[in-house]
């Protein structure tokens, strides 16, 4: 009976598959011979001729690359918090000189937490202040700078920064880079180029200054003299990621680099310095340098005791050391009466031998009692 039933299952599933077998495929299409999904209709193709006739002029204005302008917060123009948010874009700018962004950024969390305002910042100590910013680079010294600057604001622009480059370099602790970024960023103007570190040394890599540059003042310049206005508010914020990521101060990513086949720095381990003075050897006598080369021998082979005794030498004792006494000072108002000899002019050292004063004898008085 088993056997049976197995015999007719078995018959009943090859049925079910020879009819499948014989069912057409609906995913086929005899036409193109590409497999479709069930649900999905087949779209006509689109003859190319009629599109070409019906729009033989493509309008390539919406591929156009549009540059996105920077997001900017507004507010009020009499609002208070326009000052705080200008001073706090001054004291990160302080900041950030010879520190990495994250380490900025972290300093600049720690302030805000506390009250990053002039009368807080007016109101800590410098140990305080100096715990909130660590570990900035030089944090010591912009501790100072940050209390005289704000303390100058205070008291000269009521609690506001300046609106000029010359005002902003003025302030301790403020160069023209920083100047000329806090304009942009503070008060919306471009009055320059930034020129950090970055700037100046991709600036002489690629070849953008006609001559090299030594210092990113003269970079700027170079820059400014032929870069379009329109531009120099972008070129610090490009150059400086660049900087931190592919044109590295020493082994730059050159291979990685977009600019590889245009830059005429490719392949460089590290960025040029500036050729040392090559110091000139004076000429020495060479019986000089045997004499030399005798006495270190002498030297290394002598053996001294702690008392500078030699060891070297059996039954030594040290050299005997003379004692200087002090001279007695000449009274000046004294007058002495000495014959120096003629070997005391030849060497002052030598002792005078003083003479002895012959004092005069008192005369005997005779009496006539003692008279014989």
């Amino acid at each position: 009976m088993p056997r049976g039933k197995a015999t007719v299952a078995n018959n009943e599933t090859s049925t079910a598959q020879k009819n499948v077998k014989k069912k057409k495929s609906p995913y086929k299409d005899e036409a193109n011979s590409q497999i479709k999904l069930e649900d999905q209709e087949i779209e006509p193709k689109e003859d190319i001729s009629y599109t070409q006739n019906k729009s033989p002029s493509l309008d390539l204005s919406k591929f156009k690359f549009e540059k996105k302008p920077h997001i900017r917060i507004e507010y009020e123009k009499e609002s208070p918090v326009k000052q705080v948010i200008r001073y706090q874009h001054l004291i990160s700018l302080m900041l950030s000189s010879q520190t990495k962004d994250q380490v900025t950024f972290a300093a600049m969390e720690r302030l805000r937490d506390r009250g990053l305002t002039i009368d807080n910042v007016l109101s800590m100590s410098d140990d305080e202040l100096g715990k909130l910013i660590y570990p900035v680079g030089f944090w010591k010294t912009k501790v100072k700078y940050i209390k005289k600057t704000t303390q100058t604001l205070k008291e000269q622009y009521n609690g506001d920064i300046p609106d000029s480059v010359e005002k902003l370099c003025k302030l301790t602790g403020v160069g023209p880079k920083m100047a000329h970024i806090c304009m942009s960023v503070a008060w919306n103007k471009v009055t320059g180029i930034g020129v950090d570190t970055h700037v100046h040394r991709i600036s002489n890599r690629i070849g953008w200054v006609k001559k090299p540059t030594a210092t990113p003042e003269d970079t700027r310049k170079a820059l400014e003299a032929w870069l379009p206005f329109e531009l120099w508010g972008e070129v610090n914020h490009l150059l400086v990621g660049f900087g931190q990521t592919i044109c590295l101060p020493i082994g730059p990513n050159c291979e990685e680099c977009l600019n590889n086949d245009i830059c005429p720095s490719r392949g460089i381990k590290k960025s040029p310095k500036k050729p040392t003075p090559v110091k000139v050897k004076e000429e020495i006598d060479p019986i000089d340098i045997k004499i030399e080369e005798a006495v270190k021998k002498a030297l290394k082979n002598l053996k001294l005791d702690e008392d500078g005794i030699s060891l070297n030498v059996p039954n030594a004792k040290a050299p005997k050391v003379r004692k200087i006494s002090p001279k007695k000072e000449i009274v000046k108002n004294q007058e002495v009466n000495l014959k120096i000899p003629v070997d005391c002019e030849s060497n002052p050292d030598t002792k005078v031998q003083r003479k002895r004063k012959v004092t005069p004898k008192k005369a005997v008085t005779v009496t006539g009692s003692h008279r014989r």
